[in-house]
C-alpha cells in the first residue's frame, strides 16, 4: 500500500467517524481507534496519539459555539477538569506499561459500555437544592430554555469528582474523549440538566485530552502524517454530522446505528487482544 492510499484510506475512515460521533455526541475516537488498529494494523499506541489529537481540534471548535450561547457551565468544567487531567496524566503513563493485548479488551468493554448508555434514554434533571460545597465554589448556573432562562444547581459534587478521576484515567489510556463517563458524573451522579452536562463535558474533553497528549508526544506515538489526514477528516465530519442533526427530526436511529457499529468493533477489538493480534 503506498503512501497515498494508506492516508486517503485514513481521510476517508476519519471523516464517517467524525460524522458518525458527531450525531451521537460521542466523538469519533471510538471508531478511529479500530479502524486504524484492526483495518490499518497501525501501533495502538500511535493510534491513540491520532486520536488523542483529533480530540483535542474537535473539542475546541465545537465547545466554543456551545460557550457562547450560555449553555456550558464554565466555572464546574475548570473545576472538574482538575480531576479529568490528572486521572488523564496516570492513564497516559499507564498506557505506555500496559501490554497492548490488555489496552485491546479494555477498549472492547468501553466500547460495549458507551454502545448500551447510547441507547439509554436521556432525562432533564432540575436540581435547586444547593449543597454546601455548590455554594462555596459557586457552582449553580442557568442556561437558555425555550421558555426563558433556567436555573439549576449541582448535587453530590464528591461523587462527581471522584467518577472524573476515572474517566481521566479511560480517556489517557484509551486516547478518547470518554465524554460517556463524563455525562454520567454530571448527569447521574451531579444530577445537571443533560443539556448542560453534554455541553460542559465537550468544554472538558479537549483539555483532558491535551494533558495525556503530552505523554504521548514526549514518548514519540504521535506521528504528524498519521495525525494529520485523521484531523482532517474527523473535523470535516463533525462539521457535516453538526448540520445534518440540525435538519434531523429524530436522532433515535442514529443511536441504533451507532451501538450496532460500535458492537461490532467491539467485538473484534476484544477477540484481537485476547488473541495477542493486537
Amino acid at each position: 500500500m503506498t503512501t497515498l492510499v494508506f492516508t486517503l484510506i485514513i481521510l476517508i475512515g476519519a471523516y464517517f467517524a467524525g460524522l458518525l460521533g458527531s450525531l451521537t455526541g460521542l466523538g469519533g475516537g471510538f471508531v478511529i481507534i479500530p479502524l486504524l488498529t484492526l483495518v490499518l494494523h497501525v501501533d495502538i499506541h500511535y493510534a491513540i496519539g491520532a486520536s488523542l489529537v483529533s480530540v483535542i481540534a474537535t473539542s475546541s471548535g465545537s465547545a466554543a459555539a456551545f460557550v457562547k450561547e450560555g449553555i456550558t457551565n464554565l466555572r464546574l468544567g475548570m473545576f472538574l477538569e482538575i480531576a479529568t487531567t490528572a486521572g488523564a496524566m496516570c492513564g497516559a503513563i499507564l498506557a505506555t506499561h500496559i501490554p497492548t493485548s490488555y489496552i485491546a479488551v479494555i477498549f472492547g468493554l468501553i466500547l460495549i459500555f458507551s454502545a448500551l448508555l447510547s441507547l439509554k434514554k436521556k432525562a432533564e434533571n432540575i436540581v435547586r437544592e444547593k449543597s454546601y460545597l455548590t455554594e462555596k465554589l459557586k457552582l449553580s448556573g442557568s442556561y437558555p430554555g425555550n421558555n426563558g432562562t433556567i436555573e439549576y444547581s449541582v448535587t453530590r459534587v464528591g461523587g462527581g469528582f471522584v467518577m472524573m478521576i476515572f474517566a481521566g484515567i479511560i480517556s489517557g489510556l484509551l486516547g478518547i474523549g470518554s465524554g460517556a463517563l463524563k455525562v454520567i458524573a454530571m448527569d447521574t451522579i451531579m444530577r445537571i440538566p443533560f443539556k448542560v452536562s453534554t455541553t460542559t463535558s465537550n468544554f472538558m474533553i479537549g483539555v483532558t485530552a491535551s494533558a495525556s497528549a503530552v505523554v504521548y508526544l514526549q514518548r514519540g506515538y504521535i506521528s504528524p502524517g498519521l495525525s494529520m489526514p485523521v484531523v482532517i477528516g474527523v473535523l470535516f465530519g463533525a462539521f457535516t454530522g453538526s448540520k445534518l442533526l440540525v435538519k434531523s427530526t429524530s436522532s433515535r436511529w442514529l443511536r441504533y446505528i451507532f451501538a450496532i457499529v460500535i458492537s461490532v468493533l467491539a467485538v473484534q477489538m476484544i477477540y484481537h487482544g485476547v488473541t495477542g493480534r493486537i
